[in-house]
């Protein structure tokens, strides 16, 4: 029986292990940001679509409103155009646990007198033995521990990003690179995510957390990044080995 569920912990651990054992020499995997709740309601009609202006209607102005004219809307709005994506990241956290947990017990019995019956048995007991103490236990237990998080993060980037799709609702659909090589090292910056039309800036920019379901990405690949991960070898052991 013991040898069984030997056999049943260590397939656990292999089927554990082959899992991790493909995530070696790669960078963590965003979750996909289509699929979930938020891309659902985007697509779904429950907003009411961006009125068009039907073609043969004049508007009341002296200026036309066609994005090539002098006071048109340029901002990016279709499939095909770009946008300025400005990310400004400045966060701070600090998280402090602290638990502390104590108890305490004790039992005592004795029979020092039960006509006279605990005399009579204290003469058969061996040695000092008696029922004047019949039974005495006690015990206690205590258990504390500390936790703590503290993060401070500060990016400051700028990054043009194409819609690649447009919902029903208006809602666009964003993607954006960036590669900067220097040397033999390639500085690498994505992102991703649905924007509002309205949150556009009439300079065609729009910040980070206007983005719903927002991928952001920034590193690095090169001589120096391999040089600060650890080797093959070494995560492979570390995702093996129990201890």
């Amino acid at each position: 029986m013991l040898l069984k569920r030997s056999l049943l912990i260590l397939c656990a651990l292999s089927v554990t292990a082959c899992d991790r054992l493909s995530e070696v020499g790669k960078a963590p995997e965003f979750t996909p940001i289509t699929g979930g709740y938020e891309h659902s309601a985007m697509v779904s009609n429950s907003f009411p679509e961006m009125a068009e202006q039907r073609p043969g209607v004049q508007r009341a102005s002296l200026w036309s409103g066609d994005r090539q004219s002098l006071l048109g809307d340029r901002r990016a709005s279709r499939r095909g155009d770009i946008m300025t994506v400005v990310i400004e990241i400045n966060d701070q956290a600090e998280i402090s646990n602290s638990t502390d947990r104590s108890r305490s017990g004790s039992e005592a019995m004795a029979i020092p007198q039960f006509l006279g019956l605990p005399q009579l048995i204290d003469r058969q007991l061996p040695g000092d033995a008696t029922l004047g103490n019949g039974v005495n236990a006690s015990g206690s237990s205590s258990s504390s521990g500390d936790g703590s998080v503290r993060r401070n993060e500060k990016l400051t980037l700028r990054v043009a990003a194409t819609v690649v799709d447009v919902l029903p609702n208006g809602v666009a659909r964003i993607e954006g690179s960036q590669e900067v090589r220097v040397n033999f090292e390639v500085r690498e910056l994505l992102v991703s995510g649905f924007v509002r039309p309205e949150d556009i800036s009439r300079q065609n920019e729009i910040t980070y957390d206007k983005i719903a379901s927002a991928r952001i990405s920034y590193g690095g690949r090169g001589q120096i990044s391999d040089m600060q991960q650890p080797r093959y070898g070494q995560q492979v052991a570390d995702i093996l080995l129990p201890f």
